[in-house]
């Protein structure tokens, strides 16, 4: 076996940016933007970062209160994402947005 290949063993830098999925100062403004845009999202629907127990707990008896609306209010929440991002995942699936045969 004159041609093995063997693998070279993996740098402490490489296992880093295996670990996280990309460099470090990538993955960090990544998670910036996303940690600022589910920020958002909590904001309109009434939490507050500072008592986030209270927020979840109000969340919770709204929804009680609305009773069957609720129901309502939630399939139409989901149509409204699902005319979204059902359109585009099909798209990424056509086009090669996932690595096929695995």
């Amino acid at each position: 076996m004159e041609n093995e290949t063997r693998p070279m063993p993996a740098t402490s830098n490489d296992a880093l940016y295996r670990f996280l999925g990309g460099s470090p100062l990538a993955v960090a403004f990544r998670l910036i933007l996303l940690s600022i845009l589910v920020g958002v999202v909590l904001a309109a629907i009434g939490f507050d970062p500072w008592n986030i127990l209270r927020s979840i707990e109000l969340l919770f008896r709204r929804i009680w209160d609305l009773g069957f609306d609720a129901v309502n209010w939630l399939w139409r929440y989901f149509l409204l994402g699902a005319v979204i991002v059902i359109p585009l995942w099909l798209l990424m699936r056509l086009f090669g947005g996932s690595p096929r045969g695995r």
